[in-house]
């Protein structure tokens, strides 16, 4: 699903361009709005759409992931810690709304500086696991987070 901008919410802050690790959001010097100058080469991570402030970037769906003719927003909540993904299908009838906490930290902040980080040994390096994958996937202490770990509560079908 590459990712495009509404060019009327966009404010041209350049979040977007900062976080793009295919560095094909750019800014156009003329109008100062975001857009994505290759759809094709994105990668699908979605870190522009997460990172958006004014939420100016939208992604186009596959067929497998919702029927044509749908819209999906993602919706980024600092305060609660959330990010939602928001499906409308192409009847109107139903949508469909995914919650998920946010992990990221801001840059700069928790990663290890590998020159104080011990050497691997031989187990871990024949290892079919990433460099700290368990502690980074939070699978060392007792599995992935969840919305109730993060300390969120169900509310008549909406965590708070």
């Amino acid at each position: 699903m590459p990712t495009f901008v509404y060019m009327t919410r966009c404010d041209g802050c350049g979040e977007c361009v900062d976080i793009c690790p295919s560095d094909i959001m750019h800014i156009d010097k003329t109008l100062r709005r975001a857009y994505n100058i290759e759809p094709n080469m994105c990668w699908e991570c979605y870190s522009c759409v997460k990172a958006c402030p004014h939420q100016a970037i939208d992604v186009r769906g596959y067929a497998d992931f919702a029927p044509l003719g749908h819209s999906v927003r993602v919706i980024r909540d600092e305060e609660k810690g959330t990010i939602a993904w928001r499906i409308k299908f192409r009847n109107g009838k139903k949508d469909m709304e995914l919650l998920a906490p946010i992990t990221t930290k801001p840059w700069g902040t928790g990663q290890p500086k590998l020159s104080e980080v011990a050497a691997p040994s031989s187990e871990m390096r024949n290892s079919e696991l990433l460099y700290n994958e368990p502690k980074y996937v939070r699978m060392d202490d007792g599995g992935l987070h969840t919305l109730e770990s993060n300390g969120l509560t169900l509310k008549e079908g909406v965590y708070y």
